[in-house]
């Protein structure tokens, strides 16, 4: 069984930074992996991901920001956010999408970024 876990959310004040990181276990193969976030009452939308092409994608709010990192070796997705805004805040979810299309997503973390 597919297992997705987040790590390393919390509360943070307006300019500073946090990191998130993913551990997937079984990893592989994957058609994409990435980020995801959802404010209280705002969809869920993409923070940042990377395709099984090697694609990278951020969310527009995010670029110059955010730097999103994958180690395959480690099945392992990191999440280094810097300059945060209150707008920013959210539960931050990784998520893989298989190549047959099914979603995994992990519990989410919340992140919370005060003015």
């Amino acid at each position: 069984q597919v297992q997705v876990k987040e790590s390393g959310g919390g509360l943070v004040q307006a300019g500073g930074s946090l990191t998130l990181t993913c551990v997937i276990n079984g990893i592989s193969p994957f058609y994409i992996l990435g980020w995801w976030r959802q404010a209280p009452g705002e969809r869920r939308e993409e923070v940042a991901s990377i395709s099984n092409y090697g694609t990278r994608n951020y969310g527009n709010s995010v670029k110059g920001r955010f730097t999103f990192s994958f180690d395959s070796d480690k099945s392992m997705l990191v999440l280094e956010m810097t300059d945060l805004k209150s707008e920013d805040t959210g539960v931050y979810y990784c998520r893989r999408m298989r190549p047959d299309g099914r979603d995994d997503w992990g519990q989410g973390t919340q992140v919370t970024v005060s003015s």
